[in-house]
């Protein structure tokens, strides 16, 4: 959810600006700009739309500017324009900021600066900023940034230059990532290590209320209160190759691929036979600690939140500990109840989700130990939590999340053996289990060779306007997930719901024109799925299977079924979505829809 980039140094900051910009396009934006320090002039350059539409406009432009900020913005105040896009000034045009986040008193202090004599060009909360620092410039850009931050409620990730200091950055943080790029004789911000890896692999996360001075030569990091910080300098371990799209049309197809080998990077190491356990040492906690756990809260959003869903089911059904799923947006805001024996799972990918980093913050003040389950290494949630596991997906780069949900299954699935096999669960059961995850890649490399049939299939279904997704027990929060990933994407209205619901209600809109994709595999519940298939089948609704191998019943009800290899219920989840992910991607691109950045969504959210 936006993007922020900053270039200091001898080589011309334009190009790299922009590049850096391309490559943080998927985390959802709807217009870009850059502003440049260029022969004495604060050049500003914006447009609504694409990067692409930026770049045109600048077409033949060569700027020998070394020092620019470049932003992709995701509207949250005012309209998508070019008024409205970043990087905003103030009425001198001296300083320029690009701004990630919510400004949440920006009303408030408009009108004072208004009283000021202060004239705003735009609608949005980040010209505030602007001002607010060319208030309180005397000639020091890092301390009138510190004071204008004093005047602010709200998150952000912020990146200012100023005429008369054209070989300093500032840049500061509050809730929005942030990161300082380290070069020779040059040096970069951006909030994304994306932004900046072809240019550097050693990176500094700025924590909140930590502001960054940041020129060609280096860098100092202070608090808000002035206090000086000493920077944690680390190494990204992942290449810009595993962020190409390496011969796929697009990164989701790309990333839905990968899921063969990101299940395997998410048990790798973590699968102990010896014990017939599971091994999270990143968990941070001792034996005594997870034996006694009497409650488990599992906070999520979006994607995450099917995730969580899963996990219940699966904690629930195997360690027999009381598990409740939350949206993280909401957590906070209904005064939870913490008792002791209480842990609380959040899950991220991006490890920078706001809600859901709220929602862990709410948890801790109210003592309880809050575990992280995510992506990103060095994010925010990684840091802040009290222990967690990392799913080693690698970096997802389109916005709707396909291997980093697997890979949360993954994650949750190996949590459930470890607390299982503290309680009741037999040696001989989690040995089963594990052999089941292990073998987990191969049954996803089956499914993924029937990719062409699911493209055939979608021909058939992509000019439809509405879709019905239906599952019992685990494989409801898979139909969720199928029906998200289809709106997402296609902007086809879809809905998931329980099985057994459909009679309460949406069994009134099926009718000839009405697919229902159907979860249907040999569980302990086929049986009762097998009759609400009956019941659509009566009403002359389409039905979509997704079935075991070798399943015959099935196709006598369905209209089209997909097979997929028979396996141990515990891992259903993910044998279940995999083909639902690549179904909603080949009707989306039917549809001529932008599938790795749909319209409207951005890939980490940043703001609430």
């Amino acid at each position: 959810m936006c993007g922020i980039v900053g270039y200091v140094g001898q080589r011309k900051a334009y190009p790299i600006l922009i590049e850096g910009l391309k490559r943080l396009e998927y985390r959802g934006y709807d217009s870009a700009g850059v502003a440049l320090i260029e022969n004495g002039n604060m050049v500003v350059e914006k447009s609504a739309g694409k990067i692409s539409s930026l770049t045109t406009a600048l077409e033949g432009a060569d700027f020998g500017a070394t020092t620019g900020i470049g932003h992709t913005r995701w509207a949250t105040h005012g309209e998508p324009n070019n008024t409205n896009a970043h990087p905003h000034t103030g009425m001198t045009g001296k300083i320029a900021v690009a701004h990630n986040g919510i400004i949440e008193n920006y009303s408030a202090l408009r009108e004072v600066l208004k009283r000021q004599g202060r004239i705003f060009r735009s609608e949005t909360d980040t010209e505030i900023l602007a001002h607010l620092i060319e208030e309180y410039y005397d000639g020091n850009l890092l301390q009138a940034v510190r004071r204008a931050l004093t005047q602010v409620d709200g998150t952000y990730g912020i990146a200012v230059i100023c005429l008369d200091n054209p070989e300093i950055m500032v840049a500061a943080r509050s809730g929005s990532p942030l990161v300082v790029g380290c070069g020779e004789g040059e040096n970069f911000i951006a909030s994304d290590v994306a932004a900046v890896l072809r240019h550097t692999n050693r990176v500094v996360y700025l924590e909140d209320g930590e502001l960054a001075e940041v020129t060609p030569t280096g860098f100092s990091i202070t608090t808000l209160d002035d206090v000086v910080v000493t920077p944690h300098l680390e190494e990204i371990s992942w290449s810009l190759d595993m962020i190409e799209k390496g011969g796929f049309d697009h990164f989701m197809l790309k990333e839905i691929f990968e899921q063969a080998e990101t299940l395997k990077n998410a048990m790798r190491g973590r699968l102990n036979f010896d014990e017939a356990t599971a091994r999270l040492a990143g968990l941070n906690l001792q034996f005594d600690e997870l034996h006694h756990i009497q409650r488990i809260i599992i906070t999520a959003c979006g994607t995450s939140w099917h995730a969580a869903l899963i996990g219940e089911y699966l904690i629930e059904e195997y360690a027999r500990i009381p598990v409740e799923v939350e949206y993280a947006s909401e957590f906070r805001y209904r005064s939870p109840i913490i008792d002791p024996g209480t842990v609380v799972l959040v899950i991220s990918q991006s490890g920078e989700t706001a809600d859901t980093l709220a929602a862990m913050r709410e948890a801790k003040r109210k003592g309880a130990t809050c575990l992280g389950i995510c992506n990103v290494v060095g994010s925010t949630i990684a840091r802040e939590s009290d222990g967690g596991v990392y799913i080693h997906a690698g970096p997802e780069i389109g916005v709707a999340s396909t291997k980093a949900f697997t890979s949360q299954i993954m994650v949750l699935s190996l949590i459930s053996i470890l607390l299982a096999r503290m309680r009741s669960m037999s040696f001989e059961q989690g040995e089963e289990l594990l052999e089941a995850l292990q073998g987990l890649p191969g049954q996803v490399e089956r499914i993924l060779m029937i990719n062409d049939e699911i493209k055939e299939l979608a021909r058939k279904y992509y000019n439809v306007e509405n879709f019905l997704y239906l599952g019992r027990g685990v494989n409801f929060p898979v139909a969720l997930e199928g029906a998200l990933k289809l709106k997402e994407i296609s902007y086809i209205h879809a809905e998931g719901y329980p099985a057994a619901e459909m009679k309460h209600g949406p069994i009134a809109l099926i009718d000839e024109n009405m697919p229902v994709v159907v979860i249907a595999p040999r569980d302990s519940v086929y049986s009762k799925i097998v009759s609400n298939m009956e019941e659509i089948k009566a009403r002359k609704g389409k039905i979509i299977a997704i079935a075991t191998e070798g399943d015959g019943k099935i196709s006598s009800l369905a209209d089209e079924v997909i097979y997929v290899p028979k396996v141990n219920d515990f891992i259903l989840p993910i044998v279940g979505i995999i083909p639902l992910q690549l179904l909603a991607y080949h009707i989306a691109v039917l549809r001529g829809c932008d599938v790795d950045q749909p319209r409207n969504l951005a890939k980490s959210v940043t703001v609430e």
